[in-house]
């Protein structure tokens, strides 16, 4: 299928690994070009090298903790008139109701709420004046139906999705979509992490943990950064144009529920 993006510029945030490496990779496979955003500048020069190779597009790595003032700032300055936006950032540490002090959740909110409406704020004007932009943001499955370890994400999540549902009806008369991609879970750094939570909780190995995850998705067996991409770059094509302020689960059927 032709996606129609081919030549577009886009902004992907955390992207030198997991969700957002497989956003970025799909983007470049339709012919995008990529401004790649995360924290560590030797993985994410190495990243960039690779997808702009194998691609053959122009691919601007930008090291920044974009969930900073001073980080976003970097990264805008250096994206400059993006077609495409897709807002990532590590979920906040699991743990219990009462692990959780007033801080924690302002680093969960600045992260996972904050930054995605900042870089929203910044590159919406822009997109509506050309009368086309995509934005995606990649939330979680705990925002349908909540994970008792991820309080914090659980919150700041929410109210992120709150912020899209109003703003997304906003602007889709100028031609630009905004719209949530829910991950369950998948096969990265950040799926290791949770695995090892629960060995550690419950004193089992790490096939344990991970064959006691699967056993609770339907597919049996975790999502790859691929397949994620591909759901990704659908939402940013000129075929989506008609899908607005929508939560898409890409869980394999974990989460029970009609809609």
């Amino acid at each position: 299928m032709e996606t129609g993006i081919a030549g577009k510029r886009a902004l992907v945030c955390a992207s030198s690994k997991g969700l957002g490496r497989g956003c970025a990779e799909a983007l470049a496979a339709e012919g995008v070009h990529l401004v790649m955003n995360a924290r560590t500048d030797g993985p994410l020069q190495a990243a960039a090298r690779e997808i702009s190779d194998k691609y053959g597009v122009e691919v601007t790595p930008v090291a920044a903790d974009i969930t900073s003032e001073e980080g976003r700032a970097k990264v805008l300055a250096a994206a400059g008139d993006v077609d495409i936006l897709v807002t990532n950032a590590g979920g906040p540490p699991p743990g219990m109701w009462t692990d959780w002090e007033r801080e924690d959740f302002i680093k969960a909110l600045d992260a996972n709420m904050l930054t995605p409406i900042a870089l929203m704020k910044a590159l919406l004007p822009a997109m509506m004046q050309k009368g086309w932009g995509r934005v995606v943001n990649i939330t979680s499955q705990s925002v349908k139906a909540p994970i008792a370890v991820l309080g914090l994400s659980n919150s700041a999540r929410t109210g992120l999705t709150g912020y899209v549902a109003g703003t997304s009806r906003q602007v889709a008369g100028s031609g630009v979509t905004i719209n949530n991609l829910l991950p369950g879970i998948h096969a990265t750094d950040r799926a290791v992490s949770l695995d090892q939570g629960v060995c550690k909780a419950q004193g089992i190995t790490m096939e344990q943990a991970q064959a006691q995850r699967m056993a609770g998705i339907p597919a049996g067996r975790y999502g790859t950064p691929e397949e994620f991409g591909a759901a990704c770059a659908f939402l940013c094509s000129d075929k989506a144009g008609f899908i607005v302020g929508q939560n898409i689960l890409l869980d394999g059927g974990a989460v029970n529920t009609t809609l």
